[in-house]
């Protein structure tokens, strides 16, 4: 699984690096950074929380 991050939506809330900072990061202009290219089987229901609680929906989860 990927995660696809829309970094032109992105806002900077920093909910997604809150819930699942294994996953998610920000950079230093508040902008959202993915860790991993492709989510080891272990952070997946963390990449998914992290993706979820997104208040623009800047993050999306794919197979």
């Amino acid at each position: 699984m990927r995660i696809v991050a829309d970094h032109g939506r992105c806002e900077g809330h920093g909910l997604c690096a809150d819930v699942a900072p294994e996953v998610y990061d920000l950079d230093d202009e508040a902008v959202v950074v993915v860790r991993h290219e492709t989510v080891p089987e272990g952070l997946r229901r963390p990449a998914e929380n992290g993706a979820r609680v997104c208040p623009v929906a800047a993050l999306r989860v794919e197979p």
